[in-house]
């Protein structure tokens, strides 16, 4: 029977959706693509016992998608819609001095994304690069993303990266692969994730919360927009946006609180009982966590474009629209203001008496934040920052897009230190269990959504039990034959 193809599309004026669905009957085999208009998309296949049934599976998805609004549409005709880019202003810094800077690397593009951990400095940009350093300062990989990189977070020592491609990438392993699709409705703005539940705020104020299954838990639309901050733990959801900063419960069952600060939020950090919200009226809140009161305010000169903490906020960081870097002391009192000699910092981590920032000329730099430096730094002294080059062998890694772009593997059981696992079909979604002896097979885990197939089976190596009562995958994965 010939090859059958339906395409919807549902594009509203008002900018609420703009994305695409198409069925594909191909004998007894239905494909599913959909996502944002003009991307390539998700792609979900599914084997039926008959080509009849493959048909009537097809027609109920199209029926209930045209039942939502989708229309028969022409794919290429309608325009891709344009992903919402932060428009950020830099101008030279004000400070007398510039900050020790012990070394610079220049990824080529303006850079969001920063993590910092004990093994490695991570950093993404709107190219789409992420790349990996040592605290010392030496490129160990780079990984190419599809579209740029708004962020990058860390849950427990999984590393992910949220794109403007709709798509969040899990870079703990070998490859990197897409672990969430955002809903092509979402113009991603900040990611946070605790414990596999992703938290993502957006352009237009709101606030969406998905499982590590990759479904939906809830959404709440908070009173303000462009939501640059979002930061979960346990009890709560902490979202900031151009009305201030508002609390909801963790499993989404109301709002907790809302703080207005001084201007729309640009940057939110949390240590264990306070949030910090970088505003653009040239303060850092530090609000509890418990009632939102505002327990102290850290001046700046300039909008504050991104703060962070030194343990327990001891310390606080800011950095500024004018290519400033400040620290103050717990209780808001301003301890120094330099320059970073490059641009103003978007986003900023700290960790073991240093100060890593990525600023808008596309670098990720390292400060020396020891009191002995700062103070040489004052009074002019300061070294010669070490400018990193990327090695011409360096090892790039980019995402699997299906199950053909996977190695395959032909063994009777998993090799030792991996395990086997299989994609099923339960309730209308693709699940994937562990099958090795030894492991129960009602436990789930995140595995990429670019090869999931009904009744594929794979051999992955680093399977790892998360606190949140499912597997994450950081290893390598083949297909089992």
């Amino acid at each position: 029977m010939a090859r059958e193809t339906t395409y919807l599309e549902l594009s509203q004026d008002d900018g609420a959706a703009h994305k695409f669905y198409e069925v594909t009957v191909d004998g007894a085999a239905v494909s599913v693509r959909y996502g944002r208009i003009g991307a390539d998309g998700q792609l979900q296949t599914s084997a039926f016992p008959s080509a009849e049934k493959a048909r009537a599976a097809a027609a109920k998805k199209i029926g209930e998608k045209v039942r939502k609004g989708y229309a028969p549409a022409v794919q290429g005709q309608r325009a891709a819609r344009s992903v919402t880019r932060r428009q950020v202003a830099s101008a030279p810094s004000t400070a007398r001095a510039v900050a020790p800077v012990l070394w610079r690397f220049r990824t080529g593009s303006s850079a969001f994304g920063i993590h910092v951990d004990e093994d490695r400095c991570w950093v993404g940009n709107q190219a789409g690069d992420v790349y990996t350093l040592s605290h010392g300062g030496e490129v160990l990989a780079r990984y190419s993303l599809p579209d740029g990189v708004k962020c990058l977070v860390a849950d427990e020592f999984w590393i992910y990266a949220g794109c403007d491609d709709g798509t969040v990438y899990d870079l703990s392993s070998k490859v990197p692969f897409g672990a969430y699709a955002i809903a092509a409705d979402v113009d991603i703005y900040w990611l946070d994730i605790h414990e596999g539940v992703l938290n993502v705020s957006d352009a237009n104020g709101g606030l969406t919360v998905i499982d590590h299954e990759d479904e939906h838990q809830w959404s709440r639309k908070s009173g303000g927009t462009g939501a640059w901050m979002v930061r979960a733990d346990e009890r709560a959801v902490f979202h900031g946006h151009s009305g201030g900063v508002t609390a909801y419960a963790a499993d989404g069952s109301g709002q907790l609180w809302h703080t207005k600060t001084p201007g729309g939020v640009l940057f939110g950090w949390q240590e264990d009982h306070a949030v910090y919200a970088g505003t653009v009226r040239n303060t850092v809140q530090r609000l509890s966590k418990a009632t939102g009161a505002v327990e102290a305010s850290y001046a700046c000169d300039a909008a504050v474009y991104s703060c962070a903490t030194s343990p327990d906020g001891r310390h606080v960081f800011a950095g500024d629209s004018s290519s400033s870097v400040y620290c103050f002391d717990a209780d808001g009192r301003r301890l120094w203001k330099l320059g970073t000699g490059g641009g103003s910092a978007l986003s900023m981590q700290y960790l073991d008496e240093r100060l890593y920032l990525v600023t808008t000329d596309g670098s990720l730099v390292c400060v020396d934040a020891t009191e002995q430096a700062i103070t040489a730094a004052q009074q002019g002294s300061v070294p010669a920052p070490m400018d990193v080059k990327s090695a011409a062998a360096l090892p790039v890694f980019t995402p699997a897009a299906s199950a053909s772009a996977v190695a395959t593997v032909s063994v009777a059981a998993a090799p030792a230190g991996g395990v086997v696992v299989e994609c099923v079909q339960q309730g209308g979604r693709m699940r994937v269990q562990v099958v090795s002896d030894g492991f129960e097979p009602s436990w789930n885990v995140q595995f990429p959504r670019g090869i999931r197939e009904p009744g594929a089976r794979y051999v992955v190596e680093g399977l790892h039990a998360a606190s949140g009562g499912f597997y994450r995958v950081r290893g390598e994965i083949r297909r089992l034959v």
